[in-house]
């Protein structure tokens, strides 16, 4: 099972794609998409959008696992960080991958055994469990790769696997694939 991890950011937001092989978790690739500092919102949301897009006809992950918006006293933060979500599992969704949606507490749970650890941690154990040379950069496409690891250690609990119903493509009789094609 392929797995597209995505942290979504105001100012980066990170991507990150994992794959199960045998016994162990394999990195495919990670990264960040960067908003432009001259460009407005629109635009900057169709760049990430774009992106996504060619990540996942590129790299073609069976599945998207995207982080919750956490709660936010800045409205205004929250309310551009749910644009930025929207943009992600839009992607997903016209891709026909399902999508997975996990709290940061969730992700920090499932990583680190610690709801409450602090994002060097996490960092940490990403390198780890990915066994990679270094904390993977920018810091969004770590949470990324942590995302994706966690939706992993949750499929394996919910008994989820490449066949599985909840991951096969929607059939074209379902009104939704429907509705994103017309977008």
């Amino acid at each position: 099972m392929r797995i597209l991890g995505i942290d979504p950011g105001l100012g980066t937001t990170g991507y990150g794609i994992v794959e199960k092989a045998e016994n162990e978790l394999l990195l495919i690739t990670y990264g960040g998409i960067s908003k432009s500092p001259v460009a407005d919102f629109s635009t900057n949301l169709l760049a990430i959008y774009q992106k996504l897009h060619q990540i996942i006809n590129e790299f073609h992950p069976h599945c998207c696992a995207v982080e919750n918006i956490f709660y936010h006293q800045n409205k205004k933060t929250a309310i551009i960080m749910g644009h930025v979500r929207g943009v992600a599992m839009l992607a997903a969704a016209q891709n026909q991958l399902p999508v997975f949606e996990y709290s940061p507490k969730e992700v920090k749970l499932s990583i680190t055994g610690l709801g409450a650890a602090s994002k060097p941690q996490v960092q940490a154990m990403v390198k780890n469990i990915l066994h990679m040379s270094e904390v993977p950069r920018p810091e969004d496409a770590a949470d990324a790769l942590a995302v994706a690891v966690c939706h992993h250690h949750r499929s394996k609990i919910l008994g989820l696997h490449k066949n599985s119903p909840a991951l096969i493509k929607p059939s074209s009789k379902n009104p939704l694939k429907k509705f994103i094609k017309n977008i």
